[in-house]
């Protein structure tokens, strides 16, 4: 009987001091603030007021941890590899930062303040991952749409998905390269807006006029 109690004591003794080890740390990652390029002096000023909406998207992409997919339909997150921010608010933060230093609109404001506009940009976040196979790839898939506050219709949207290459298997490089999919794609959003205000700037500055 006793030799039983030892052995079991024993047993519990070595599983309290595994269970007391040194947890494996998080490492934390970020996307890349680029510093805001000044407008050229000459640069046209739209007559907007843009509001930006926070994005939507998968409680994944709530979350501070980075995902990966093996297939078209598994889905998995690291355990000890995250964001430093979630994935819909980091992009949220870094389109707001482009748009606000791009000099292109009268005032851009977030959808949580107080503020009116003429336009909403609302945003769905589908893929911000890792995709693994025989290569492994920065999977980003997102689309906006702009909405008419005055109007309510919603006349121009962008749809964006972009596979970018990762040159080295490891979570470093992907985030390296879901970083420069998520720059390529602001440096996309930017142009695209730009060409749909330019052409539409006379009815913009009508708006303006009588919003404001």
């Amino acid at each position: 009987m006793c030799k039983r109690m030892v052995v079991a004591l024993l047993a519990l003794t070595a599983g309290i001091v595994s269970g007391c080890g040194a947890a494996r740390p998080s490492k934390y990652y970020q996307l890349r603030a680029m510093p805001p390029t000044p407008p050229a002096s000459t640069i046209e000023v739209y007559p907007v007021t843009l509001i930006v909406s926070p994005l939507a998207g998968s409680h994944l992409y709530r979350d501070d941890r980075l995902v990966y997919s093996s297939g078209e339909e598994e889905l998995g997150t690291y355990q000890y590899q995250r964001w430093a921010t979630p994935p819909i608010e980091m992009i949220q933060e870094m389109l707001l930062r482009d748009l606000r230093s791009c000099g292109r609109f009268r005032e851009v404001h977030t959808l949580s303040s107080s503020a009116s506009g003429d336009y909403v940009l609302r945003g769905h976040l589908y893929d911000f991952k890792e995709v693994s196979g025989h290569d492994v790839l920065a999977r980003l898939t997102i689309e906006f749409e702009l909405h008419n506050v005055k109007s309510g219709d919603t006349p121009w949207t962008f749809f964006y998905t972009h596979d970018e290459p990762v040159t080295n298997k490891d979570v470093q490089h992907v985030v390296s390269a879901l970083d420069q999919n998520v720059q390529r794609c602001a440096n996309e959003l930017m142009a695209k807006l730009d060409e749909y205000f330019a052409s539409h700037a006379s009815q913009s500055s009508v708006q303006g006029d009588r919003q404001h």
